[in-house]
């Protein structure tokens, strides 16, 4: 493939070497190229094996490199679909090389890759470090990164068991007034961390997985007295734990363990005047040796381009408020 660019405002134009990949890199109906035109403000026309890219010079080279990477991944026989086509065009506006292998996580059920490139500091964090904080909005993958990363470990041999906590603040952790048994009680508020699990490993396997102790989800209010060697534990939602229940959870960690914290400070649910565990947390660890602090914002969103929108409309609104 070549890449040619005239000056000025002349378009830049792409010739590939392999025309069989090119169905799959427009995609059905030429959706990726559609989308890659409304994200950037470009328009793509092709003829035979080469594609045209006409518009401002920044977005011109944008797309340029997200439209290489792309028909580098399908070189290499792997597949790209809506997802990939957005991960490609959020890497190139960052500057980040498109046409490398992203590092990966591999579960039985997928290959999870970052899809930004705050993305990729944060599985480079959850690979080597102790205890990882990860803060942002919605959509942003802090938990879904780090279940991947927990059950790889798993998968690996590296970690005996996972254990998957969150604060059951909307019931005030008074499960015992709630109809049911335990587990019904409970399912409600753990409900996103089983549906990633589902996302990672077959339904028999989390099953069996379940069963046997292997995996383990839980309260928060369940974590008390406990010491957790030899695993992966993850806190969701931490910003709604008080600053009391974050250090009883965090000295839970034992020998040959790993702790993922994940939240949005924005979203805190706690009684006013109770300070958030995920905010004191982030104030008492920052340059702690062995803790590692990533900051995921909207530009990392990698859910419906929507959410995005409507994040960023929510934050305008928080900066305009009066302080």
């Amino acid at each position: 493939m070549t890449t040619t660019e005239a000056a000025g405002s002349m378009p830049t134009r792409i010739q590939f070497d392999d025309n069989a990949l090119l169905p799959a890199l427009f995609g059905r109906h030429d959706e990726h190229l559609v989308q890659i035109e409304r994200l950037l403000d470009v328009k793509l026309r092709y003829r035979g094996n080469q594609l045209e890219i006409s518009g401002p010079a920044a977005s011109r080279e944008i797309a340029d490199r997200a439209i290489m990477g792309l028909y580098a991944r399908l070189k290499r026989g792997q597949t790209i679909g809506r997802g990939e086509m957005q991960a490609a065009v959020r890497m190139a506006a960052a500057g980040e090389a498109t046409n490398k292998p992203a590092a990966a996580v591999h579960t039985r059920k997928r290959s999870i890759v970052a899809r930004s490139p705050n993305q990729q500091i944060y599985l480079a964090a959850l690979s080597r470090a102790e205890l990882v904080l990860a803060v942002g909005p919605a959509g942003t993958g802090k938990t879904y990164l780090a279940v991947a990363m927990a059950v790889a470990m798993l998968l690996r041999g590296e970690v005996d068991r996972i254990i998957l906590s969150r604060p059951a603040v909307e019931a005030g952790e008074r499960l015992g007034f709630l109809p049911g048994d335990l587990q019904e009680k409970i399912d409600p508020y753990l409900r996103p961390l089983y549906d990633a699990l589902y996302d990672m490993l077959p339904g028999d396997q989390v099953a069996n997985r379940l069963s046997s102790g292997e995996i383990e989800v839980a309260p928060l209010a369940f974590m008390r007295g406990r010491t957790l060697a030899n695993a992966f534990v993850i806190l969701d939602e931490a910003q709604n734990a008080t600053a009391t229940q974050m250090k009883m959870f965090l000295t839970r960690l034992g020998e040959g363990s790993r702790m993922s914290v994940t939240g949005d400070p924005s979203q805190v649910d706690l009684p006013a005047g109770i300070r958030s565990g995920l905010l004191d947390a982030l104030d008492v660890l920052d340059g702690v040796d062995g803790v590692e602090i990533v900051q995921l914002g909207e530009a990392d969103v990698v859910r419906h381009p929507l959410v995005t929108r409507i994040v960023r409309a929510y934050n305008a609104r928080d900066e305009a408020k009066p302080r």
